[in-house]
């Protein structure tokens, strides 16, 4: 939409330097580019701008409005100027009502972005990693809509930020997004995850969303072929939150992992898994 519109108001800047200026007409596709690339930097500048006004010391309670709003747009022209088509699957099984726990491996730093642009409605809010919030821009939007940073080598500060998401969740704030493993897949498999993420969906008494995604470590070589990529994202299934009471959390982490591993195939298994 963000792309498209600047588009339509290049084109029409440049038609009308054209008519009225000496310039020929031949020159409109020029005129057109230009516009468009000085119109794009505008774009970026006011983002940068809203984002400046944003205090990363100031405790976020409630999911922002405004900052999803310009965070949808923005995702949404980044995807296109990357070169990413995305091709979903299962999504109509999302949960229309209430809060739930998502769950999706993790190959490439694109990933939340995709999810975010594919689970619009849902008010997704992140567990990441707290060198995050130093991103350019981007910490700055996370904080915006509850994005929680978690300590990995700390169990006690992990253990807040569990206890928060549990919270967000109970109070109808966000839906989380967990990826299970702790880290993005530096070889593209599925590996071991962190049980106790888990223990958010349970004591929060909401459904798991298991989904997968692929190709997203294609980007960037792509990009620089100038070619698109084709991601695949699909929604495997939902664990309703009945059929987690009574479960220990390596019992859920085991299931959601043989969900994950059916639908992405035998190539994403680590070489342990493989060779058993």
């Amino acid at each position: 939409m963000l792309l498209k519109g600047i588009a339509v108001a290049a084109l029409i800047l440049a038609a009308i330097i054209c008519i009225f200026s000496p310039l020929s007409l031949w020159l409109l596709p020029l005129l057109f580019v230009a516009m468009d690339l000085c119109l794009t930097l505008i774009a970026f500048l006011i983002l940068w701008l809203l984002c400046r006004a944003v205090d990363m010391e100031k405790s976020q309670e409630h999911d922002s409005k405004f900052y999803r709003t310009v965070m949808d747009i923005y995702i949404e022209a980044l995807i296109s100027l990357v070169l990413v088509r995305v091709h979903t699957r299962g999504l109509e099984k999302t949960p229309k009502e209430g809060r739930f726990l998502l769950v999706c491996n993790h190959l490439f730093i694109a990933d939340p972005g995709i999810l975010l642009n594919c689970f619009r409605k849902s008010q997704l809010a992140f567990v990441t990693k707290q060198e995050n919030q130093s991103m350019f821009v981007v910490g700055k939007i996370m904080h915006k809509i509850l994005c929680q940073p978690i300590n990995r080598e700390n169990d006690r500060e992990a253990l807040k930020t569990i206890l928060k998401c549990i919270q967000l969740l109970k109070d109808d704030e966000v839906s989380v997004c967990v990826f299970p493993e702790g880290y993005t897949s530096k070889d593209g498999k599925l590996h071991s995850f962190r049980p106790g993420v888990f223990k958010i969906a349970q004591k929060a008494g909401v459904p798991i969303v298991v989904c997968t995604i692929q190709n997203t470590r294609q980007i960037l070589p792509n990009l620089k072929k100038l070619k698109h990529t084709d991601v695949e994202l699909h929604l495997v299934d939902v664990i309703p939150a009945q059929e987690l009471k009574g479960k220990t959390t390596v019992e859920i982490s085991d299931r959601v992992y043989q969900m994950m591993l059916a639908d992405l195939g035998p190539d994403f298994a680590p070489p342990q898994a493989q060779n058993t």
